[in-house]
């Protein structure tokens, strides 16, 4: 028998929470290292990366200027423990 990726899906979600993190992480563990990375930023510039440039340019506004940002990290930075 052959499942969709959404077949899978929603039949993975059916799972008792402790089952699916079992089937999670043995699935997971499956994917090569290197191809897991390549997988989750690929998703990650297509979605939040493409979403936030798409702000950005619809209100360039909302644009945070070089020398805030550093000065934040430097501040997040002097304050850890």
């Amino acid at each position: 028998m052959s499942l969709s990726e959404s077949e899978f899906y929603e039949a993975g979600m059916s799972l008792p929470p402790d089952v699916r993190k079992h089937v999670a992480l043995r699935l997971l563990a499956s994917v090569e290292p290197h191809e897991a990375f390549d997988l989750a930023s690929e998703a990650w510039l297509r979605t939040e990366a493409a979403a936030a440039y798409d702000a950005l340019k619809a209100d360039p506004s909302r644009a945070i200027p070089a020398e805030n940002l550093r000065a934040g990290f430097e501040a997040k930075w002097a304050a850890r423990p």
